[in-house]
């Protein structure tokens, strides 16, 4: 990784390093790459606090002249790259990292913008938590986004028990000091999910994650025309992210409980919606090679210890896929596409949510019990089942409630050290 910002030459001007280097991969962005770059120009952080490097990846519809004028007439000290098209983000990321002399980098899609103080609140943060990744409040235009992981700022989150492991877009601050240490790049062979591999990485070698969610930082844009590149590709290069990023997890920790509560991620995020509702529309034949993609997966990752953190009808897709099922997932599938509602089971003393098959559990599906049993909150309709736990586990859980209330109480509702309320049950 270049760093101009070292000791200079004797006799040379030393050039003072940037806090935040914005790397902007750009390919067929505009018009959106106009307020893309506006909103660099216009944050709070001084311009000389700030560099952009931008890579054109070939880019035909005039974002590379676009950026060459602007890069032009802004205060913000900015480097253009022209290359060939590469075919994913991941390469001009890296070319941009390479480029990069900030304390920190954060990536900013060209079809996205920020919001006005985010770079300011970001490096503000890193800087006071002695943080090596900072994430910023998003919220989707034109799109949807997830909000479970902005509902307070924190200093130091928690990556196992908090939602952040949700959060594995590259639009984040990075502490470049330990990008470069650890030798962590873009992955430039996958079509998809690179960023994922990216951030769960730096998650996992971080000395410490926060969270800024008491102001807009990150404005993810839905593109009117339709061109992201996630949306292209088929369905392959999805059991390829996961994958990767499953063998990343288990690299890093061993067998057990915080293993299995990465892992969530990308059973649910990655590999559940290649088995939901669009199997019903496919043929047959992908639903098989489907199933052939993801019993390496299965064999390898899929835990008790990951199965009971997820809801029942989740756990009963994936159970079948690891059984090769295609039968019942189908069933199942239908029950929910028809909007059916499972009744509610109890069983010497435990909870099930009585999906198809549920009767015939085992002996002729060959689906287990424990498949169909609350182990999380579930909402059927209108009404919310809690699941049955042992006395112990009960009070345990009950003395946390209180304690996260108290806490808030104390803290206030942006109170900066809390823990995140919404959890993974």
């Amino acid at each position: 990784m270049a760093d101009s910002c070292a000791e200079p030459a004797p006799g040379s001007a030393r050039v003072p390093c940037p806090d935040v280097s914005v790397i902007i991969g750009a390919y067929e962005a505009m018009p959106y790459l106009v307020k893309c770059l506006d909103s660099v120009e216009s944050q709070t952080l001084a311009p000389e606090r700030m560099e952009i490097v931008a890579v054109d990846d070939g880019s035909t519809d005039g974002t590379g002249a676009y950026l060459d004028q602007f890069a032009a007439r802004t205060p913000v000290p900015m480097r253009v790259v022209h290359q060939p098209n590469s075919g994913a983000p991941g390469g001009p990321r890296n070319v941009g990292l390479a480029l990069a002399r900030g304390r920190y980098v954060f990536f900013l899609d060209a079809d996205d913008h920020l919001g006005g103080e985010a770079l300011q609140a970001l490096v503000a943060m890193a800087d006071r938590a002695g943080t090596d990744v900072v994430l910023g409040k998003v919220v989707g235009v034109n799109r949807g986004v997830a909000t479970s992981m902005w509902t307070r700022t924190v200093e130091r989150a928690d990556l196992y028990t908090s939602n952040i492991k949700y959060a594995l877009s590259a639009q984040k601050l990075f502490r470049r000091e330990l990008l470069a240490r650890h030798g962590i790049r873009f992955d430039e062979s996958l079509r998809t999910g690179e960023d994922a591999l990216f951030t769960m990485e730096a998650y996992l070698r971080a000395s410490g994650i926060s969270v800024v969610a008491d102001r807009v930082c990150y404005y993810l844009v839905g593109r009117d025309d339709g061109k992201h590149l996630t949306k292209t590709g088929g369905y392959a290069p999805r059991f390829d992210s996961a994958r990767v990023l499953m063998g990343l997890i288990a690299g890093h920790l061993p067998p057990g409980t915080r293993r299995d509560q990465l892992m969530v991620r990308p059973f649910t995020v990655t590999l559940l919606p290649q088995f939901g509702p669009v199997v019903l529309r496919q043929p047959e034949e992908y639903l098989r090679h489907k199933l052939e993609l993801a019993a390496p997966l299965m064999a390898a990752y899929w835990t008790p210890g990951v199965a009971r953190r997820l809801r029942v009808e989740q756990r009963l897709r994936l159970t079948c896929v690891a059984l090769g099922r295609p039968g019942p997932l189908r069933d199942v599938l239908d029950f929910c596409q028809q909007g059916r509602l499972p009744d509610v089971v109890h069983r010497r003393g435990r909870a099930y949510l009585a999906y198809p098959h549920f009767d015939a559990a085992e002996p002729e599906s060959g689906i287990p019990l424990a498949a169909y049993e609350i182990t999380v909150t579930e909402q059927i309709g209108e009404r919310r089942i809690e699941p049955r736990l042992p006395l112990l586990r009960r009070t345990a859980r009950r003395a946390r409630r209180l304690a996260r209330r108290v806490a808030d109480r104390v803290a206030g509702p942006a109170g900066v050290g809390g823990r995140f309320v919404h959890r993974l049950k």
